[in-house]
């Protein structure tokens, strides 16, 4: 990321030479990069250029590109911090880390309180257009999202079908802690019968849906390889 920050600088800097768009002293204009992170597993990459560059010979360091982002990692923020925040910013954050219909409810309710000026109309629009075809659906596979265009309506929605919703996702939640569990029974199963197991069978463990994990684990007892648990017999 700090190598395509470099590049996008560049490219923005030749733009605005080309355009004559400098400031009235002659210069380039300062700016701010900024990486929007709302991924579950935590950011890892490096956050500055120098830390991807070998360390130059003594003397030469001052000669080496330097170039900085600043991060917002949002899963760094729990509910705590960001209810009290009166900004778009801190509700958004909340509507993507929403564990529940519920928690969507009150956020979207006190956008709609926030977003009442006539002229916040276009912005109004804009998170309810986000939260029907973005976030909703992500959210609730499957489930039929009623034509709405104000948040005022999806504030409404979500009312109306918060407990069916959470249900839903109470089920979902079920089946998919079944299956986890399946899979981690059949790796220690495994484990027990071939030893320690490459990467590429614990991903496909996971990865296996709960016909083909009672399959595999059928075959445990009395396969005589690893190889031989997950072989095609359709043939």
């Amino acid at each position: 990321m700090a190598v395509r920050m470099l590049i996008y600088v560049g490219l923005l800097y030749q733009d605005l030479i080309r355009a004559g768009q400098r400031t009235p002293a002659g210069y380039l204009p300062p700016v701010l990069l900024l990486v929007l992170y709302n991924g579950r597993p935590r950011w890892t990459a490096a956050t500055e250029l120098a830390a991807l560059i070998e360390p130059p010979p003594a003397g030469l360091e001052r000669y080496q590109p330097g170039l900085r982002y600043l991060l917002v990692e949002e899963n760094r923020y729990g509910e705590a911090e960001l209810a009290p925040l009166r900004n778009l910013s801190a509700a958004l954050f909340r509507l993507e880390n929403s564990r529940g219909p519920a928690e969507l409810e009150q956020v979207v309710a006190t956008l709609v309180e926030w977003l009442r000026a006539p002229e916040q109309a276009s912005l109004r629009r804009a998170f309810a257009t986000w939260l029907r075809r973005v976030l909703l659906p992500a959210r609730l596979p499957g489930v039929r999202l009623e034509a709405v265009r104000e948040l005022s309506e999806v504030r409404d929605m979500l009312a109306e079908r918060v407990l069916e919703w959470t249900e839903e996702w109470k089920q979902q939640g079920l089946r998919e802690g079944l299956q986890q569990g399946e899979a981690e029974m059949l790796l220690r199963l495994l484990r027990r019968r071939f030893g320690e197991l490459p990467p590429e069978v614990m991903e496909r463990v996971r990865q296996g849906d709960s016909e083909r994990l009672l399959v595999w684990s059928e075959r445990v007892l009395d396969a005589e390889s690893l190889a031989a648990v997950f072989e095609d017999r359709a043939n």
